[in-house]
């Protein structure tokens, strides 16, 4: 299978695109319809990013206590960038104690006011309890100002590709501009499993005892008998129960992500039926394999008018098991591209689609290099692509 991406009318030098049938038999098996009574829903595939279920998935949201999963992510990031270690200790200022603390009247570790506390305690306080007090001390050891965190938050949030994600606080307190998707949740917590294997296992943790005070970890999910082993629970009024998890069996790794279940038991027994349902309905499929051709893009003042676009991870999907279902693939990238192009850089997507459901997208990158033309080829590209302008604009302009 090779795609070749072509220009559009319809968007000026803004989308490139081919779509094509990636995989069809004479089977025509459908995906098993899963039904769930919550707004927001989403199955991610961890190793192939194929999304197995949604649903509202790109609503945007209040995220509640979900924001610390931001929160972690910052800390981690630090922590393996060398700018915080787990030893470092912070203050819990009077702020902290009394909007996040005992004082709050919601979840916490219990922090003392003007105590100092280790990061690593800080973070079970924030994992394990949930704590607002964790996440506030945290904001302000870091930033200065949970205000100046939450900006943080939101231009991290950006630099990962989560553009849909504003944070105005570190712990989830209801604020009317803190929106994330569940999408981007979901994208969020395989980020930090992928690249934090030495912390992640913190969401794993089961109970934290501090200030003589234990508390059971809040996500059910570690509760029950499904392989289970993280995320994150939330509740705010406005967006109702919500919970970011992820489960193992047999190799194979799904992330749940819910938003506005209608309690606590909803919560968690549609997470574990959405959990148990992707695990034993999909099998993984492999359309290319890494480093594989998948398909070129139009270059204009080059050596060559185009440009293999190659993928550096094999690209896998999971599909129904004992299915051929139809997958549909697209290519897409900003054009048109200009010479030179530097081999290894990211200048294309490649989208498969399974129905209306977008399951994976994935970047693809230049196979080669491409060299300025000479002088002739240079001029007549130009020459093209202004009589392309002057025509894409006045088919725009009907």
């Amino acid at each position: 299978m090779f795609l070749r991406a072509r220009r559009g009318l319809s968007i000026l030098f803004a989308g490139l695109l081919a779509a094509v049938v990636v995989s069809a038999t004479a089977a025509h098996a459908q995906t098993p319809a899963f039904q769930t009574p919550v707004a927001n829903a989403i199955l991610l595939d961890f190793d192939s990013r194929s999304v197995l279920f949604e649903k509202a998935a790109d609503q945007l949201v209040s995220p509640a206590s979900l924001a610390k999963l931001m929160t972690a992510e910052i800390v981690f990031h630090e922590l393996q960038e060398g700018r915080l270690t787990l030893e470092r200790t912070f203050t819990v200022s009077e702020n902290a104690w009394r909007r996040g603390g005992a004082p709050a009247g919601g979840s916490a570790m219990f922090a003392v006011v003007r105590s100092q506390i280790r990061l690593e305690d800080l973070l079970r306080g924030l994992i394990i309890m949930s704590g607002n007090d964790a996440a506030i001390t945290i904001a302000e050891g870091i930033a200065g100002t949970e205000e100046n965190f939450a900006g943080l938050m939101t231009r991290r949030a950006a630099e990962l590709g989560f553009d849909k994600m504003t944070f105005k606080n570190a712990w989830g307190k209801f604020d009317p501009e803190q929106k994330v998707t569940v999408r981007q949740l979901a994208l969020l917590a395989e980020h930090i499993i992928r690249t934090y294997p030495d912390y992640y296992h913190y969401f794993g943790e089961k109970e934290f005892t501090w200030n003589k005070i234990r508390q059971q970890n809040r996500n059910p999910l570690l509760f029950m008998d499904i392989g289970a082993d993280g995320l994150k629970t939330g509740n705010v009024e406005d967006s109702g129960f919500a919970i970011v998890g992820s489960a193992v069996e047999n190799g194979q790794r799904v992330i749940v992500a819910i938003v506005g279940a209608k309690t606590a038991r909803e919560r968690a027994d549609e997470a574990r039926k959405l959990l148990s349902w992707g695990l034993r309905t999909f099998e993984s499929r492999q359309l290319f394999e890494a480093g594989a051709e998948v398909g070129s893009a139009s270059v204009f003042g080059g050596a060559k008018n185009s440009v293999s676009l190659v993928s550096e991870a094999p690209v896998k999907v999971l599909v129904p098991r004992g299915s051929s279902e139809r997958l549909s693939a697209q290519i897409t990238y900003l054009g048109p591209l200009q010479a030179p192009v530097v081999q290894g850089a990211k200048i294309a997507k490649l989208r498969v689609t399974r129905g209306k459901v977008l399951v994976l997208e994935t970047p693809l990158v230049a196979g080669e290099a491409i060299a300025p033309g000479s002088l002739p080829q240079r001029a007549l590209d130009a020459g093209w692509e202004v009589g392309y302008g002057l025509v894409s604009k006045y088919v725009l302009k009907k």
